[in-house]
């Protein structure tokens, strides 16, 4: 029975999705100006699990995950290029889905650009504005008003008084309230346009995933995704903006994944503390960014630098050790076996990685210890669904090390620190695994009453 906290309730809740067996899932995608960063990267990766969870639990899946194609930052970057803004969208288009399917992330069912939807972004307007939520501005802007939505504020949990007194508004005086957001901008010289019942203009950010999640769920569908910073205001302006048409329920779930955080801040551009996919990439093997981001729990704050993306490859160096010394036999998921009972209960209690990874090191020293090239099988599948240990492992261990060939100092630390905990447990098989491995990299090791030291042969 799958579990997972709703941010709208802020409880852990069993899912049960509206139609038997099916799942209708939204994700906020990225806007297209620059390279994906490693905050995408989470959201991209966060998500890519839950459906693969979602499809392994027997679930049809409908996934959807946004493009947001035309934008303030979209339109002043390809000004600043002076290319078209179908040149710079398109190109880094194109560069997002190869860092995607570096990193393992299986491609949506449906990726939407918001350009395409443009005409039913103003039907939804019009709808808001007959109904009494939303206003035309002399300006030839459109605003919603968000004294008419009674329960505006609830996702992020602020009445709309602590929201006027907490939140930083840029004073409009075309606006009824500070807080009102708009739905449509009236258009500026140089700036791309469509044709509308207020003059020509373009949509407001807000809008777009509104009219995109409706075309394709439906006006009321099962999950909701995206990162935290868009719980406010993006998701509420979405509920308001949905619920305010149709007058019925918009999301049953909402799901927000935690922050990436480099020295305790927030990674933001903003901050200049950001590394975007590539950057990251070019240092480490995409399997290991894919393994540090969910080795984690997703709703927490994960925190970025080189000694964790180091000890995440060691980490998963250890796994694939594990099928490289007994070859795995390809097995079906027995879903009632020790271990995938366990990984499954992981899983199903709010997509729980933290112990669905604990399981699988368990499982590989379990490999270890009994050389059982079905329980090897087992552990390649179960790690098959989080799209890890899909490849040949000699391939893995040959190009998981350092640009000079050798095994990078901090993995062999890693392995030292293991071997230790190893003998501690009196694990002396494990021990000596561990000092052959190194010894088979050129490693040296060196016991001593302060412990133990290494050098390279």
């Amino acid at each position: 029975m799958l579990k997972l906290h709703n941010t709208m309730t802020r409880h852990k809740e069993v899912f049960t999705p509206l139609e038997p067996n099916k799942v209708r899932m939204y994700v906020c995608g990225m806007t297209v100006y620059d390279f994906c960063h490693l905050g995408h990267a989470r959201v991209m990766v966060v998500f890519d699990m839950v459906a693969r969870w979602l499809r392994a639990s027997g679930y049809q899946v409908n996934y959807v995950r946004n493009i947001t194609d035309i934008d303030d930052k979209i339109i002043r970057r390809a000004a600043e290029n002076g290319e078209s803004i179908g040149e710079l969208t398109q190109r880094f288009i194109a560069a997002m889905n190869e860092d995607s399917a570096a990193l393992g992330v299986e491609r949506p069912d449906h990726e939407p650009r918001a350009t395409a939807y443009v005409p039913g972004m103003i039907r939804m307007i019009e709808a808001l504005i007959a109904n009494g939520h939303a206003y035309a501005a002399d300006n030839g802007d459109v605003y919603y008003a968000v004294h008419a939505f009674a329960d505006y504020g609830r996702l992020s949990g602020k009445s709309l008084e602590d929201l006027r007194a907490g939140e930083r508004v840029e004073v409009d005086p075309h606006k009824r309230d500070p807080m009102d957001f708009v739905l449509w901008k009236a258009a500026k010289p140089g700036e791309p346009s469509w044709a509308s019942p207020w003059g020509p203009g373009r949509p407001g950010w807000h809008i777009e995933c509104s009219v995109m999640s409706e075309h394709l769920l439906g006006t009321h569908f099962d999950i909701h995704g995206g990162g935290a910073d868009l719980q406010f205001p993006h998701h509420e302006n979405e509920i308001a903006q949905s619920e305010g048409a149709h007058g019925h329920t918009f999301v049953n779930y909402w799901m927000h994944n935690g922050f990436i955080r480099v020295d305790d801040e927030k990674m933001s551009k903003s901050l200049g503390n950001f590394f975007t996919i590539r950057e990251v990439l070019a240092k480490y093997d995409p399997e290991v960014v894919r393994f540090f981001i969910l080795r984690a729990h997703y709703r927490s704050p994960l925190n970025y630098s080189d000694a964790h993306l180091d000890d995440a490859r060691a980490a998963l160096t250890r796994l694939y050790t594990a099928l490289k010394n007994v070859p795995p036999v390809d097995v079906p998921l027995d879903w009632h076996s020790e271990y995938a009972v366990r990984f499954k209960e992981a899983m199903d209690d709010d997509f729980n990685t933290v112990e669905a990874m604990a399981v699988l090191f368990d499982l590989a020293g379990e490999v270890h210890k009994s050389q059982s090239a079905t329980l090897a099988g087992l552990l390649k599948a179960l790690a098959g669904v989080l799209g890890l240990l899909g490849r040949d492992p000699q391939a893995f261990l040959q190009g998981g090390q350092g640009g000079d060939g050798q095994m990078p100092a901090a993995e062999i630390e890693a392995r030292i620190e293991a071997r230790r905990l190893a003998r501690t447990r009196k694990d002396w098989a494990e021990s000596d695994r561990i000092r052959d491995e190194l010894t088979a990299a050129g490693v040296i090791l060196e016991d001593g009453a302060g412990g133990t030291t290494w050098r390279r042969g």
